[in-house]
């Protein structure tokens, strides 16, 4: 049942940036700031499904003038990884990369 005190997920969100912002929401209770880190978390988490859909079209290596090398792609897909665990540890909640959030921190305190 959703909870009407979750804000509405932000604008051009994809599939995995709405269900990270609603298993969240559902979960926690956050602030301001927090909403801020979860929008560029959401946000990210759609951008690497993006940049792995590049890699898994196009393979994991590029060929250029200088000879075969890593593509782009990977390149950049390991330095969001690495903004996204940042997000999610400045945010304090624990995620299993397939479920979401887990239980934990602060619950909603549903009644």
């Amino acid at each position: 049942m959703a909870d009407d005190r979750i804000p509405q997920a932000p604008r051009g969100l994809k599939t995995a940036g709405k269900r990270l912002w609603r298993t969240t929401l559902e979960a926690f209770e956050l602030t301001e700031h927090e909403l801020s880190l979860l929008r560029e978390a959401c946000r990210n988490v759609d951008l690497l499904d993006d940049l792995q859909a590049v890699i898994d079209r196009e393979g994991v290596l590029d060929e250029s003038p200088q000879g075969r090398r890593a593509h782009p792609a990977v390149v950049e897909l390991r330095q969001q990884r690495l903004v996204f665990a940042r997000l999610v540890a400045q945010l304090g909640i624990p995620v299993d990369e397939e479920d979401g959030p887990r239980g934990g921190r602060r619950g909603r305190g549903r009644s």
